[in-house]
Protein backbone atom coordinates (compact mmCIF):
# COMPACT_ATOMS: atom_id res chain seq x y z
CA UNK A 1 0.00 0.00 0.00
CA UNK A 2 1.45 3.63 -1.10
CA UNK A 3 1.70 6.35 1.85
CA UNK A 4 1.44 9.95 0.67
CA UNK A 5 3.22 12.89 2.22
CA UNK A 6 2.92 16.19 1.13
CA UNK A 7 5.44 18.72 2.68
CA UNK A 8 4.07 22.56 2.27
CA UNK A 9 6.22 25.68 2.66
CA UNK A 10 7.33 29.11 1.48
CA UNK A 11 10.95 28.77 -0.78
CA UNK A 12 13.72 28.74 1.51
CA UNK A 13 12.76 27.16 4.43
CA UNK A 14 13.89 23.89 3.98
CA UNK A 15 11.03 22.25 2.21
CA UNK A 16 13.53 20.09 -0.28
CA UNK A 17 15.93 18.93 2.85
CA UNK A 18 12.65 17.70 4.60
CA UNK A 19 11.66 15.88 2.14
CA UNK A 20 15.56 14.14 1.12
CA UNK A 21 15.73 12.78 4.69
CA UNK A 22 11.95 11.62 4.45
CA UNK A 23 13.37 9.41 1.01
CA UNK A 24 16.44 8.26 2.57
CA UNK A 25 14.58 6.61 5.51
CA UNK A 26 11.96 5.25 3.37
CA UNK A 27 14.68 3.59 0.65
CA UNK A 28 17.02 2.57 3.54
CA UNK A 29 13.78 0.68 5.02
CA UNK A 30 13.46 -1.13 1.26
CA UNK A 31 10.55 0.89 0.25
CA UNK A 32 10.21 2.43 -2.96
CA UNK A 33 10.14 5.87 -2.83
CA UNK A 34 9.32 8.94 -5.52
CA UNK A 35 9.90 12.03 -4.73
CA UNK A 36 8.80 15.32 -6.74
CA UNK A 37 9.02 19.05 -5.89
CA UNK A 38 7.46 21.81 -7.30
CA UNK A 39 8.97 25.27 -6.93
CA UNK A 40 7.02 27.53 -8.46
CA UNK A 41 7.83 30.82 -6.80
CA UNK A 42 10.04 29.63 -4.43
CA UNK A 43 13.14 32.30 -4.94
CA UNK A 44 10.45 34.74 -4.41
CA UNK A 45 9.02 33.51 -1.23
CA UNK A 46 6.56 31.52 -2.92
CA UNK A 47 4.71 28.47 -2.32
CA UNK A 48 6.85 25.26 -2.19
CA UNK A 49 5.07 22.13 -2.27
CA UNK A 50 7.01 18.74 -2.45
CA UNK A 51 5.49 15.17 -2.80
CA UNK A 52 6.80 11.89 -0.67
CA UNK A 53 5.11 9.07 -1.74
CA UNK A 54 6.61 4.96 -0.44
CA UNK A 55 5.39 1.75 -0.27
CA UNK A 56 5.87 -1.58 -2.26
CA UNK A 57 5.79 -0.26 -5.55
CA UNK A 58 5.47 3.48 -5.93
CA UNK A 59 4.42 4.28 -9.99
CA UNK A 60 3.84 8.20 -9.42
CA UNK A 61 5.65 10.80 -7.82
CA UNK A 62 2.27 13.40 -7.77
CA UNK A 63 -0.05 12.97 -4.74
CA UNK A 64 -3.88 14.26 -6.01
CA UNK A 65 -6.58 16.00 -3.96
CA UNK A 66 -7.64 14.38 -1.34
CA UNK A 67 -4.77 11.46 -0.75
CA UNK A 68 -2.37 12.73 1.42
CA UNK A 69 -2.00 11.17 4.59
CA UNK A 70 0.06 13.96 6.21
CA UNK A 71 0.93 17.11 5.00
CA UNK A 72 3.56 19.17 7.05
CA UNK A 73 3.45 22.89 6.87
CA UNK A 74 6.03 25.22 7.07
CA UNK A 75 3.52 28.08 7.56
CA UNK A 76 0.07 28.06 8.74
CA UNK A 77 -1.21 29.75 5.40
CA UNK A 78 0.67 27.05 3.39
CA UNK A 79 -1.52 24.54 5.30
CA UNK A 80 -5.25 26.10 4.49
CA UNK A 81 -4.24 26.27 1.39
CA UNK A 82 -3.15 22.66 0.63
CA UNK A 83 -5.63 21.06 3.51
CA UNK A 84 -7.87 19.96 0.97
CA UNK A 85 -5.12 17.41 -0.30
CA UNK A 86 -5.35 15.19 3.16
CA UNK A 87 -7.41 12.20 3.06
CA UNK A 88 -10.41 11.52 5.52
CA UNK A 89 -8.76 10.65 8.90
CA UNK A 90 -5.13 12.25 7.74
CA UNK A 91 -3.04 14.68 10.05
CA UNK A 92 -1.81 17.84 9.22
CA UNK A 93 1.43 18.76 11.25
CA UNK A 94 1.91 22.97 10.98
CA UNK A 95 4.31 25.33 12.10
CA UNK A 96 2.27 28.34 14.05
CA UNK A 97 4.46 30.98 11.73
CA UNK A 98 3.20 33.42 9.81
CA UNK A 99 4.79 34.85 6.71
CA UNK A 100 3.54 37.51 4.73
CA UNK A 101 2.69 36.60 0.83
CA UNK A 102 3.27 38.98 -1.56
CA UNK A 103 0.17 40.28 -1.92
CA UNK A 104 0.09 41.24 1.85
CA UNK A 105 3.19 43.07 1.71
CA UNK A 106 2.33 45.19 -1.09
CA UNK A 107 -0.71 46.08 0.72
CA UNK A 108 -3.35 44.08 -2.03
CA UNK A 109 -4.29 41.96 0.95
CA UNK A 110 -4.85 41.14 4.21
CA UNK A 111 -3.32 38.04 6.11
CA UNK A 112 -6.19 36.07 6.60
CA UNK A 113 -7.36 35.90 10.55
CA UNK A 114 -7.90 32.65 12.51
CA UNK A 115 -6.29 30.15 10.49
CA UNK A 116 -5.95 27.86 13.23
CA UNK A 117 -9.14 27.72 14.87
CA UNK A 118 -10.29 27.14 11.20
CA UNK A 119 -8.09 24.22 11.01
CA UNK A 120 -9.47 23.05 14.25
CA UNK A 121 -12.71 23.36 13.03
CA UNK A 122 -12.01 20.61 10.35
CA UNK A 123 -12.31 16.64 10.12
CA UNK A 124 -8.60 16.24 10.21
CA UNK A 125 -5.86 15.15 12.78
CA UNK A 126 -4.35 18.40 13.60
CA UNK A 127 -0.91 19.24 15.39
CA UNK A 128 0.29 23.09 15.65
CA UNK A 129 3.33 24.38 17.27
CA UNK A 130 5.31 27.05 17.34
CA UNK A 131 8.28 25.48 15.16
CA UNK A 132 10.03 28.64 14.54
CA UNK A 133 10.73 29.27 18.38
CA UNK A 134 11.87 25.04 18.37
CA UNK A 135 14.45 26.27 15.77
CA UNK A 136 15.57 29.63 17.47
CA UNK A 137 16.39 27.51 20.65
CA UNK A 138 18.39 24.78 18.55
CA UNK A 139 20.25 27.69 17.08
CA UNK A 140 18.63 28.78 14.14
CA UNK A 141 15.85 29.91 12.56
CA UNK A 142 16.78 27.74 9.41
CA UNK A 143 15.80 24.48 11.37
CA UNK A 144 12.46 24.71 11.52
CA UNK A 145 12.04 21.97 8.84
CA UNK A 146 14.50 19.43 11.70
CA UNK A 147 11.40 20.75 14.34
CA UNK A 148 9.04 19.90 12.00
CA UNK A 149 10.67 16.75 10.86
CA UNK A 150 10.90 15.68 14.89
CA UNK A 151 7.41 16.21 15.27
CA UNK A 152 6.64 14.16 12.06
CA UNK A 153 8.85 11.11 13.70
CA UNK A 154 6.25 10.41 16.39
CA UNK A 155 4.30 9.15 13.12
CA UNK A 156 7.08 6.40 12.17
CA UNK A 157 8.15 3.21 13.89
CA UNK A 158 11.93 4.93 12.40
CA UNK A 159 14.25 4.75 16.13
CA UNK A 160 15.51 7.92 16.89
CA UNK A 161 18.91 6.60 15.84
CA UNK A 162 17.88 6.34 12.37
CA UNK A 163 16.59 9.67 12.00
CA UNK A 164 19.63 11.44 13.60
CA UNK A 165 21.83 8.75 11.73
CA UNK A 166 19.62 10.36 8.56
CA UNK A 167 20.74 13.35 9.46
CA UNK A 168 24.16 13.26 9.74
CA UNK A 169 24.57 12.22 6.49
CA UNK A 170 22.12 14.36 5.27
CA UNK A 171 23.44 18.16 6.16
CA UNK A 172 27.06 19.76 5.93
CA UNK A 173 28.85 19.09 8.69
CA UNK A 174 28.93 22.15 10.26
CA UNK A 175 25.00 21.95 10.83
CA UNK A 176 24.28 18.75 12.50
CA UNK A 177 24.44 19.38 15.98
CA UNK A 178 22.22 22.21 15.37
CA UNK A 179 19.73 20.24 13.20
CA UNK A 180 19.91 17.27 15.79
CA UNK A 181 18.91 19.54 18.34
CA UNK A 182 16.14 21.33 16.49
CA UNK A 183 15.03 17.10 15.84
CA UNK A 184 14.84 16.42 19.04
CA UNK A 185 13.23 19.53 20.74
CA UNK A 186 10.76 19.20 17.88
CA UNK A 187 10.13 15.21 18.25
CA UNK A 188 9.24 16.29 22.09
CA UNK A 189 6.99 19.31 21.30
Amino acid sequence: MTKNIMIVGVGGQGTLLASKLLGKLFLEKGLDVKVSEVHGMSQRGGSVVTYVRYGEKVFSPVIDKGQADIIISFEILEAARYVDFLKKGGSLITNTQQINPMPVITGAAEYPSELENKLKALDINLECFDALSIARQAGSQKAVNLALLGKLSNHFDFSEQQWLDTIETSVPAKFVEMNKKAFLLGRNA
